[in-house]
């Protein structure tokens, strides 16, 4: 039997790996590569977090099984974070569950709604795992806009109309990843309308609601009077709190989507490792400052990228939260895509960045840059990128066309 199989065959190429190749064969090289590619937090998690870890770790029963939909106290937690940041009152029993982070829980929410053939929307370009995950569940995805803004209802109107079977649900990813997006609370009031008025679910995904620059923090859509009977929202304590290695995220809101996916949790999972769920119950406990302290990381190294990119010949649009920014190609390598051109900065600035087109085919135009290196050495990129751009008229004459060398 050579035949893939079914899921196997439901999802596309990795686009990634083919700039991971270029990257790792470059390593292997002896090259030092300043890899702003994958979203993997440098940051060290909170101390106190760690010291929590460690301070239960051994102890009786730690060992055992835990609860799948996590233990009481981190979903006691988590209700308690909705409640002083956004004004938003969760059941913890019956409203919120601890996931293996987010990524586990949107696949999972996918196995537990969809049925072969369900359509579902979710913006171009957009996170991978928000489409694939359907596709995986035997889902099929029509793509919308991914900007917050009225052209995004026009296009759910035309997919309402236009879909068969009707679409069971929209995606929406604010601070958004790739593109870098925020949504307003009258554009989630809007979305709520919307899903209310056509019976679909929204499927929020509010990984990088703390990580902001302009003292506005994002809101949830679970603010918007409502929201809840027909939406569920997911976050995680990998960017918030730097613990992407740990994967705890959660979801929250409507009670028949959380108990669903609970239940295919339950056959699936027997939750994280329970000193892991302690530690982040004294995450979502404790103290602000390190919060407060990641954001002002990231928005000095949001500074340093944009500034020296700049002068180095590479204009970034300055992302008002998330940890990246999504960039256009420059003018005279459009052509080559985002895929050649990502290999092409390995290769000739030592540089990595991820290719648009991994999130979507509207994103072959851009790359999304993570600020996931020190100012020093986003600067050191820049430095690279300048020495490249200056010299690649004279000898790149393969890859750059001949009326940009004029």
């Amino acid at each position: 039997m050579t035949e893939e199989f079914y899921r196997i065959r439901r999802l596309p190429p990795y686009v990634f790996e083919q700039v991971n190749r270029v990257k790792a064969a470059a390593r292997n090289a002896g090259v030092d590569i300043i890899d702003l590619g994958m979203g993997n937090p440098d940051l060290p998690a909170p101390a106190h977090v760690v010291e929590k870890l460690k301070e239960t770790v051994g102890k009786p029963r730690t060992d055992r099984y835990s609860a799948s939909k996590g233990i009481a106290g981190l979903r006691r937690a988590q209700a308690a974070y909705y409640g002083r940041r956004f004004g938003v009152k969760l059941d913890p029993d019956r409203q919120v569950v601890a996931t293996l982070g987010s990524k586990e829980g949107f696949a999972n929410m996918a196995q537990a709604i969809t049925a072969p053939g369900d359509v579902v929307l979710v913006p171009n370009p957009s996170y991978p795992i928000h489409a694939f995950g359907f596709l995986m569940a035997g889902g099929v995805i029509r793509s919308v806009p991914c900007e917050p803004t009225p052209d995004f209802f026009g296009a759910l109107e035309r997919a309402i109309v236009h879909s068969i079977p009707k679409p069971i649900a929209v995606v929406v990813c604010y601070p958004s990843n790739p593109t870098a997006h925020v949504a307003s609370l009258d554009f989630y009031k809007d979305l709520v309308a919307f899903a209310k008025k056509h019976d679909i679910f929204v499927l929020s995904d509010l990984a990088y609601a703390e990580v902001y620059f302009d003292d506005n923090p994002p809101p949830s859509v679970l603010q918007v009077p409502g929201a809840v009977d027909v939406t569920v929202e997911f976050t995680s304590m990998s960017k918030t709190f730097s613990m992407a290695g740990w994967r705890i995220g959660f979801a929250v809101g409507n009670e028949r989507l959380i108990g669903a996916l609970g239940r295919v949790k339950s056959y699936l999972d027997y939750g994280a490792f329970t000193p892991v769920q302690v530690a982040a119950t004294a995450a979502l406990n404790g103290p602000e400052d390190c919060i407060r302290e990641m954001r002002d990381t990231y928005k000095k190294r949001r500074e340093a990228l944009v500034d020296s990119f700049a002068r180095a010949g590479w204009e970034i649009p300055a992302p008002s939260a998330s940890m990246f920014a999504w960039v256009p190609i420059p003018d005279r390598f459009r052509s080559l895509g985002s895929i050649e051109f990502s290999k092409l900065l390995i290769e000739k600035a030592e540089v990595a960045v991820a290719p648009g087109l991994g999130f979507g085919e509207h994103g072959d135009g851009y790359v999304r840059i993570a600020m996931v290196e020190n100012e020093q050495r986003i600067r050191q990129a820049a430095r690279n990128v300048r020495r490249f751009l200056e010299t690649a008229d004279k000898t790149l004459h393969n890859v750059v066309p001949l009326a940009a060398r004029a």
